[in-house]
Order: structure tokens, then sequence, then C-alpha cells
């Protein structure tokens, strides 16, 4: 559509059985269940926990694409799938990797 913004998640489409394999490569942290990109963290305490979901928070909010996610005190349990696809996309993995990079920081 000339002079529309088309959302970014609209613009990617499922990964291939291929493109999974190598996503489990390049992300040994994450595990893919059921269509879906899966990893736990540990932290010292509860507000150590949220500090870090809340920056996952702006990581999601500037891609416009959300995780399924579960807090417990100083776990923090996270689902990253393309809902609207019904599947890992590229969006999956490049939020995936954003996270990691996070611990890093």
């Amino acid at each position: 559509m000339i002079g529309s913004s088309v959302p970014k998640q609209h613009m990617t489409s499922l990964l291939n059985p291929d493109q999974v394999l190598k996503l489990q490569q390049d992300l040994p942290k994450w595990e893919v269940k059921h269509k879906k990109l899966c990893r736990s963290f540990n932290f010292e305490d509860f507000i150590e926990a949220f500090g870090f979901m809340s920056r996952v928070a702006l990581l999601a909010e500037k891609r416009n694409h959300h995780p399924n996610w579960s807090n417990v005190y100083n776990r923090v349990s996270i689902e990253l799938t393309t809902h609207d696809l019904g599947g890992l996309s590229e969006l999956d993995a490049e939020l995936a990797s954003a996270i990691d990079k996070l611990l890093t920081e």
C-alpha cells in the first residue's frame, strides 16, 4: 500500500525448520517448545528481576513485539512467539538476542 505504514510484524514470515535449527544454535540458552522460544532467568531478588522485566518491556515496546512472561519473586520466565503467524519468526529471534544482550551489559 502506497503511503501507509505497515507494522514490522506484518512484514515477517514463519521460520522454516532449517531456520529454527539455526536459531537454536545461535541462541543456545533458549529452548524451542511448542512453536515458542522459551527461557527462564534467576536473579538475586525481586527488585533485580523486576528491573530486568522493565528493560525487556522497553525492548518489546520499541519492536511492538511483546513476550508471554511470568515472574515469581526472583524468577522470570519468557516465551516468545509471533502470535499473528502462529509460530516463530525473525521478530522472536531478534528480541531473544536483544534480551540476551541485556544480561551482558
